[in-house]
């Protein structure tokens, strides 16, 4: 820091050290480049490989595809230090140090990007045949076990169940799907959107058992507390991810009720000089009312560009930025393309564009007649139109809306 800088008063950071190597920790280091920070950069990831992006995984990875999906990103021409293999362990505010397994790590602004990590089966470790599915590794061995064309038991009824049982069946396996709740994406959409998509399953020659919980398992079965016995060469588990933040406990950052970092509107944590993005951390939204906690891609992809705004612009006395996203994701299953939009948990109105039984159709939440979220199967362009009207704000009417044959923007007040 120069003596110039320090008489105005402003601590410009000179190293930014960002812990996970994922999505938002990739793209916060390359967003700062971007935006001009000229200052140390160190990405610290706890896997060895090359950082890659997540949603391959369960599509051309698996299946064999594709050997990778690592980001296109050219690390030394940006002069990013990569720190792989590296396990983050601790953080110490007052010290403005990072504890790894390496030793620690000192920092001007720390950004925790670390996302989530997979829910486990309770009492399924360390049994013989039993996968996750959210690293390169997990993958690579799921691999072989597709091609052998096992019969699969999968547990969880979620996305990533979805998007699994669709590979499974591509590639010629069995697959039997075990959900406890009474339909698939039972915590993610209200019932009456998820039952459509039930039929999905049998569809794509799939077997899905609601209802269903897993007693234990054992090595080639799944018992469930009904009496049933599934064979099963493999089991994937797919019942949830949580934010994996373990690793802060004593930190005196604050965890809210799920274990995600607290951020501000600005992404700020509650210790100075620290951010938090991504699947590891909650943020307020004004546009909805709640603070959110979104496990997917597209909040990983956007939320780093707010961080990297921040940490350059406070230091020379901007305003910062307000980090207020309509939420998006995408998921391909079962031969459809299911995308989402904004947060439906506030709406007072549910309207449907057209058949749920047909290949395309929508779901439009609406809340004193704006559109806060839809769901759209089939029908990228509703999407599209949809997101749009939910940033502006703008009222529509609820009966051009329900019209499949009208443009999704035709139907605004």
């Amino acid at each position: 820091m120069s003596e110039q800088t320090q008489e105005r008063g402003i601590s410009m950071p000179r190293r930014v050290v960002v812990v996970g190597a994922g999505m938002a920790g990739v793209q916060t280091a390359v967003a700062l480049r971007e935006q001009g920070f000229t200052g140390t950069v160190t990405l610290i990831g706890a896997e060895p490989h090359q950082p890659y992006d997540r949603p391959p995984l369960s599509k051309a990875v698996l299946l064999g595809k594709a050997e990778g999906s690592a980001f296109d990103v050219d690390f030394e021409a940006l002069d990013l230090e990569l720190q792989l293999g590296r396990e983050a362990l601790g953080v110490r505010p007052a010290d403005h140090e990072l504890d790894t397994e390496a030793g620690p790590v000192p920092y001007d602004a720390l950004v925790l990007a670390t996302g989530a990590e997979p829910i486990r089966l309770p009492g399924a470790e360390g049994v013989p045949g039993v996968h996750l599915l959210r690293t390169l590794d997990d993958a690579e061995r799921l691999r072989p076990v597709l091609a052998r064309q096992h019969d699969i038991v999968v547990v969880g009824a979620g996305w990533i169940g979805a998007e699994f049982a669709t590979a499974a069946r591509e590639a010629g396996c069995a697959v039997t799907v075990v959900e406890a709740a009474d339909r698939p994406l039972a915590g993610a959409l209200p019932a009456e959107v998820a039952a459509p998509m039930a039929a999905w399953y049998a569809d794509a020659g799939a077997v899905l058992r609601t209802h269903a919980r897993v007693e234990r398992v054992e090595p080639g079965a799944v018992l469930l507390d009904d009496g049933s016995r599934l064979p099963a060469d493999a089991v994937v588990v797919g019942i949830g991810a949580r934010p994996a933040t373990g690793w802060l406990a004593g930190s005196g950052i604050d965890l809210g009720a799920h274990g995600e970092v607290v951020a501000d509107h600005h992404l700020h944590t509650s210790a100075p000089d620290v951010y938090a993005v991504g699947d590891c951390a909650s943020f307020p939204s004004g546009r909805y009312g709640e603070r959110l906690l979104v496990h997917h891609w597209d909040n990983a992809l956007q939320g780093p560009r707010t961080v990297a705004a921040n940490i350059i612009g406070e230091a020379v006395g901007e305003a910062p930025a307000v980090y207020d996203p309509v939420p998006y994701f995408w998921s391909e299953q079962f031969g459809r393309f299911v995308q989402y939009a904004g947060h439906h948990a506030c709406a007072d109105t549910t309207l449907w564009r057209g058949d749920p039984a047909g290949p395309a159709w929508t779901v439009c939440w609406l809340r004193e007649n704006r559109l806060v979220a839809l769901l759209a199967v089939g029908r990228p362009r509703d999407l599209a139109q949809g997101r749009r009207l939910i940033e502006a704000g703008t009222p529509v009417d609820p009966r051009l809306l329900a019209d499949p044959a009208r443009p999704l923007k035709a139907a605004k007040a």
